[in-house]
């Protein structure tokens, strides 16, 4: 799988998630962070910039795409939203 990172990724859901789409078996997959999990884990201040999130989002794509990666194999094309919770191993 090979992780996508168009235009769209700077969209922010309510502020709350920040979507993105990663290519796995020959499809899209729309995939959304939390914003409490960048908060949380990729060390992002509360209350930062949409710029700022975009920079912790980088700097945690490798682990991001893994996770989401995975939990394409379980949901066969359906849309990914990543919480903290999925991060706190």
């Amino acid at each position: 799988m090979t992780p996508s990172f168009p235009p769209a990724t700077s969209a922010f859901a309510d502020g709350k998630l920040l979507l993105f789409v990663i290519s796995a078996r020959n499809q899209s997959v729309q995939c959304s962070i939390s914003r409490d999990a960048l908060e949380r884990h990729f060390w992002l201040p509360a209350g930062a910039s949409d710029a700022l999130t975009l920079k912790a989002f980088a700097h945690g794509r490798l682990r991001i795409t893994v996770v989401a990666e995975r939990r394409t194999l379980k949901s066969a094309g359906a849309p990914i939203a990543l919480t903290a919770a999925e991060f706190a191993r």
